[in-house]
């Protein structure tokens, strides 16, 4: 397992999701005039420059459940070692939560099952399975598909049960897992069109699910202009958005930076935005200055290194 494709990808999260924190929930016309262009500081969450938030924090506390034999259970109580114990926050303190995350993890803490702690209502379909889903892409590379599935499920049902968070969660993964082989984008783009609706076809999965995902599967998102995405805290918003962006620019900076400048939920969008565009341009594209004012800049780094060690030794 290659260390440096887990570091592009962690350092790629909290990137775009340290951009994105200063300007959570300002509208995308205030940063059509005033736009995010460098990592700045205070804002929304009055934080340091380089802070990420929660999208961050969940990510890094699946990647270190990952550096262990795969359970539920520990990847749950690391989300209820993070909000009751402030493990892997930025400074010390959680300064951010959704109200799905917040109640699943007080069902976790409360001995809840781990894989039905996340409501499944319709209404809870907020991008929180997806802002941190990102890491199990390592532990499923060669796994069949059902089981990439089945296992996705679990994870994001921690959270976030309904299915539509878990076929996000799980497009997302199928599109990571291919920009990890080093296919191109568009490529992925059209190869995931003809991939899914087969693989859902053999599923119980209802048809009308599925097609919440046409401007995905059957459209070309990448032809959209902007004012037909949107930068909500809805996961399909955040799915969409992250892709449009990752297919319209060409450098992880230009990703990410239009991402955030979308607006509203902006350091999620940011977030699941740097995840593929740091698989996809590499550590070495994300700009040096930027990297320099990640909080917890060895923690991370030393993360990624437990990692892809454990992921090396479950191969050998």
């Amino acid at each position: 397992m290659k260390t440096n494709e887990i570091k592009s990808l962690l350092f790629g999260v909290a990137v775009g999701d340290a951009l994105g924190v200063p300007v959570e929930f300002t509208d995308r016309e205030t940063l059509a005039v005033i736009p995010v262009t460098k990592m700045n500081a205070y804002g929304t969450h009055n934080m340091p420059a380089g802070t990420w938030s929660d999208d961050s924090s969940l990510t890094f506390c699946l990647a270190e459940a990952l550096c262990f034999d795969f359970d539920l259970n520990i990847i749950g109580q690391n989300f209820v070692k993070w909000y009751y114990e402030n493990y892997w926050t930025p400074h010390g303190k959680v300064f951010d939560i959704g109200i799905s995350t917040k109640f699943a993890v007080e069902q976790l803490a409360a001995g809840k099952q781990a894989d039905l702690a996340g409501e499944r209502d319709e209404f809870s379909n907020g991008n929180g399975s997806l802002m941190r889903i990102s890491p199990l892409l390592f532990y499923l590379l060669n796994k069949p598909i059902n089981d990439r599935f089945n296992i996705t499920k679990g994870v994001s049902s921690l959270t976030h049960g309904h299915i539509r968070s878990v076929i996000a969660c799980f497009y997302y993964l199928e599109f990571s897992r291919q920009l990890y082989a080093k296919i191109d984008k568009f490529e992925i783009y059209k190869n995931l069109q003809l991939e899914l609706p087969k693989f859902f076809a053999k599923t119980s999965i209802n048809a009308a699910e599925t097609a919440f995902f046409d401007r995905l599967l059957k459209a070309n998102i990448y032809e959209f202009e902007e004012k037909d995405i949107y930068s909500s805290g809805y996961v399909l918003h955040t799915l969409e958005a992250s892709i449009w962006c990752l297919l319209k620019t060409s450098s992880y900076e230009d990703a990410v930076l239009k991402a955030v400048n979308l607006g509203e939920d902006s350091d999620t969008t940011g977030a699941v935005t740097g995840g593929l565009a740091g698989l996809l341009y590499g550590f070495d594209a994300i700009p040096s200055a930027w990297i320099k004012q990640i909080a917890r800049f060895e923690d991370i780094n030393e993360l990624a290194i437990r990692l892809g060690s454990k992921l090396d030794e479950s191969i050998s």
